[in-house]
């Protein structure tokens, strides 16, 4: 049996569309998240660190001021040299605030035992949040050019 990619599943629980706000993502603890789904099968706290997760840290991000191409950049560290290396990185993002938090996450995925399995994940959710903070800027620029 095919199943419908539009939508959830008759049986998913998840709401479809997702009904958290901007400001109820920004609230998330990310570094929870990321505790629990870095090395976690498949299934719901995978899910929720692709999902809300990436998302809470797109919008927290993005209200810092952090530019795309930089987390991407971070991620792209992060699959080459790992969550350990980055986590020491003196200035993983430009400016100071994002660059405190973001440590923090990275120092979060450093206490797990989830060696180059963790480093690759990590750096998919990077490039995941990188990928939502450029939407977000391209939708904030064509709502001011229409």
């Amino acid at each position: 049996m095919r199943r419908d990619t539009r939508g959830p599943a008759m049986n998913d629980d998840a709401p479809y569309p997702p009904d958290r706000t901007d400001d109820e993502l920004a609230q998330l603890d990310i570094t929870v998240l990321l505790r629990y789904g870095l090395t976690a099968a498949p299934g719901t706290r995978r899910t929720a660190l692709f999902g809300d997760g990436a998302a809470a840290a797109a919008v927290i991000l993005d209200r810092l001021g952090t530019e795309p191409r930089s987390v991407a950049f971070l991620a792209d560290t992060v699959r080459a040299g790992g969550l350990a290396n980055a986590a020491e990185l003196p200035e993983p993002l430009p400016h100071r605030e994002a660059a405190v938090l973001v440590r923090e996450w990275l120092q979060a995925g450093t206490e797990l035992v989830g060696g180059i399995t963790a480093d690759d994940t990590a750096a998919a959710w990077l490039h995941a949040v990188a990928t939502i903070v450029e939407l977000k800027q391209l939708t904030r620029a064509r709502g001011r050019s229409t």
